[in-house]
């Protein structure tokens, strides 16, 4: 059984006439009259009662129709979702992400990613940068937004989005008077910091600022998270340098104030495997250049 032979006996049934089936298929009658005659051979069963005059469909044939229509148009959809995938316009993207990227910037992008391209399924792995380099290079995630970028012969990469570097202060701190906040000013001063392990990009990028201005915090705390370390702002153990995109976490009794230092910045960067062939990353890659331009 094929699926011209299915097309050639929806046509008749439908028509219940060859000639004008024929002319509908843009062939013959008698090829089209041998088409039938294979694919009732194929099945065993009559699905055509044919007189001089008339043509009918027995009860097989009738049975039959309803089922082949339904394989047409399953074809079709089946043809049309391989173009769509193809295209790029369909399939499926594991993206990674750290955590402090998805305050406010990621769950944006997704809303349009769902708007633009509707058929790509988003799989999402959050995860620190260290450990999205290595998914990357075993294939666990076809993209990944992170800090942090080592240069891999096999990784591309993009500067994606830039952001300032705030101080975070408990409510009522001496600082929070001032509209700026110079590097000196938290010299031994209480400080809350990220760790080295789960917070690397932000630990080397702080511990380098009060290493070039000759400043020495008291640090009290070291953590992994963004919103624990402004948890613990907030209770008044210190104080601490987060991205300015931690202000969607709304953390309550926790003032923000901007440094004076003009390189205090956090960069989030979009990698990607050279050699991956996934059709729909162009696409995505794509959307996240236009996102984030409209950002700057």
């Amino acid at each position: 059984m094929e699926l011209h032979q299915l097309r050639c006996f929806v046509a008749v049934a439908e028509e219940l006439h060859f000639g004008r089936a024929a002319q509908r298929l843009f062939m013959t009658q008698p090829p089209l009259s041998r088409q039938i005659q294979m694919l009732e051979h194929a099945l065993g069963v009559e699905l055509l009662e044919r007189s001089s005059r008339q043509v009918h469909l027995t009860a097989a044939g009738s049975s039959f129709l309803r089922d082949a229509r339904q394989i047409l148009a399953f074809s079709q959809q089946a043809a049309l979702s391989a173009q769509r995938v193809a295209g790029g316009e369909a399939g499926r993207i594991t993206l990674g992400f750290t955590a402090v990227s998805a305050y406010s910037m990621i769950p944006e992008l997704l809303v349009q990613a769902h708007a633009r391209l509707p058929e790509v399924e988003l799989v999402l792995r959050e995860m620190v940068s260290v450990a999205q380099m290595e998914a990357l290079v075993t294939g666990m995630i076809d993209v990944g937004f992170m800090r942090q970028v080592v240069s891999r012969h096999a990784l591309c990469h993009e500067l994606v989005h830039r952001e300032k570097l705030l101080v975070a202060l408990p409510m009522g701190h001496a600082l929070a008077r001032r509209k700026q906040i110079a590097m000196r000013d938290l010299d031994q001063l209480p400080f809350v910091m990220y760790t080295q392990s789960e917070g690397r990009y932000f630990y080397d990028c702080i511990a380098g600022m009060f290493a070039s201005h000759g400043v020495t915090p008291r640090y009290v705390q070291h953590v992994g998270q963004t919103h624990t370390l402004l948890g613990l702002v907030r209770a008044g153990i210190g104080a601490a340098i987060v991205p300015e995109s931690a202000r969607e976490l709304h953390m309550g009794r926790v003032q923000f104030r901007p440094l004076q230092e003009p390189a205090a910045h956090a960069e989030l960067y979009l990698c990607w495997r050279m050699d991956n062939d996934n059709p729909a990353l162009p696409a995505f890659r794509a959307l996240v250049s236009e996102f984030f331009a409209g950002h700057r």
